[in-house]
This record gives structure tokens, sequence and C-alpha cells, in this order.
């Protein structure tokens, strides 16, 4: 279950904070973010190497895309498009109101139940295919902080939102110009005896299957009016290409 934190303050310079964890089988070939795709080169993405898809990326618009399994849905299936496919095309749409059209129109039959975040400096949005239903889901992302893993955006069903939502929510936001991330890098590297004094669920995962958290990302993108004021005017993404308990957040190099 991976885990994709968002912070949305529409009049602040900081406008959007992320913070992601990729959970997946240690066997599953990756590559770190870069410009794998030479026919979107606009494109700053991890790349799965399986399947040629992504699980989380930006364009150089500014448009940030993740995308998540939905409960019991890990792994691909014959006759299903990668999902990995999917933040790739929102990626190739210069904004995120743009992006979370052409991706709610999309056929759910095509593809496994997902959950998906599209963000950008002024809007951001849900999206989700439950494989049950006739349409892909589309909600607006309202002010403030929201959690997603496999379940619904800030499902109180879910153990990892309840136990996690309100410790991000206290925690002390990230100051991009100071370079200062510690509260939000040590949450993402929480594990099982981090998360609460009766060892509730872990936001670092380690299982005896092999599937773990492999990696993790953390992204601030600036507003309008601060791109003019910084040189890095397409705001921050830093990636722990490892477990974050262990593994540094280093800049993504263009």
């Amino acid at each position: 279950m991976c885990t994709v934190v968002i912070l949305r303050r529409p009049d602040h310079e900081w406008p959007v904070i992320i913070g992601a964890n990729r959970d997946e089988m240690r066997s599953r070939p990756w590559k770190p973010p870069s410009r794998h795709w030479s026919d979107r080169p606009h494109v700053l993405a991890g790349l799965d190497s399986l399947a040629g898809g992504t699980w989380l990326g930006r364009n150089d618009d500014g448009v940030v895309a993740a995308v998540l399994n939905r409960e019991s849905s890990l792994g691909p299936t014959s006759g299903k498009r990668t999902r990995g496919e999917l933040p790739l095309e929102a990626l190739d749409h210069a904004d995120a109101d743009a992006a979370a059209m052409a991706l709610a129109a999309l056929d759910p039959e095509a593809y496994r139940p997902f959950n998906m975040l599209i963000a950008d400096n002024r809007d951001a949005y849900w999206i989700c295919n439950t494989g049950s239903t006739e349409n892909i889901e589309l909600e607006k992302l309202q002010p403030g902080l929201s959690i997603m893993t496999s379940h619904r955006i800030n499902d109180p069903k879910c153990p990892r939102t309840m136990a996690y939502l309100p410790r991000f929510k206290r925690a002390p936001i990230p100051e991009p110009d100071r370079n200062d991330w510690t509260a939000w890098q040590m949450l993402l590297a929480s594990g099982p005896q981090d998360a609460s004094t009766n060892s509730g669920p872990a936001l670092c995962v380690v299982t005896d299957t092999g599937f773990n958290t492999i990696c993790s990302t953390l992204i601030a993108l600036p507003s309008v009016a601060k791109m003019e004021q910084i040189t890095n005017d397409l705001g921050y993404f830093l990636f722990a290409s490892g477990p974050p308990n262990k593994a540094p957040f280093k800049s993504v190099s263009e």
C-alpha cells in the first residue's frame, strides 16, 4: 500500500507540498526519476522497468501525477493496461485541471482499480477507479492536508490514514527556502515501532514477503509569484532511492 500526503495552501508562496512512499515488491526492477522517455522529454519521473510506466512524476509545466493501487489489486492482470501509463498521460497536459478531466474520461474497464493524485500550484484532484462502477470518480481537493492510500482519500476506515493524518497535521511544515524537510522525512520513515506506543501501522513498510517501502519522494511547488524569485522555478523534487529510514533524500537531477 503506497502512501501520498499532500498539503494545499492556495495563498502561500509554496501552495503545494507532497510526500510519498512507494511500496512494492523488492524484486520488481525500477529506476530513479529522470527523463526516461524520448517521446516525453518534458517528463521527469521514476521508471518502472517492467511495464515502462511510472508511479510518480512531474512535468516541465509544474504538474505532478502519482498512481496507487487500490486494495487487493497488486500486480498486472491479463487484458488490462498498466496503471503506470496513467501518470504519463496526465503529465502530457500543461495544467492539473486539463489532466484530471482527461483521466476521468478514460474507460475504467481498461485498468485494474487505482487511486491517483494530480496537482499543480493552483488545483489538485483525487481520481479513483474502484473497479465496480461505470465511471472514474473525480474529486477536487480542498485546502489543507490529505492522505491517499489504497482506500478512499482520508478514509477513516484506513488504519494508516487514521494513524498518520493527525501526525502530519501536527508536524512542522517543510520550509523549502531553508531546505528543511525534517519533520516530514521523519514521518515518511516511520516504522511500526514509531507509529504509536501501541505499535500501530508503519508508513515505511518491511515485510517477510519482500513487499517493502522501496523509495520515497518530497516535492514542493512554488506559486507564480515565487517563481519570479527563485532559480529553480519548478520547485523542489527530492528523492530517496531506498526506504526513507535508510536512504538519504537527494535533489533530482535534471
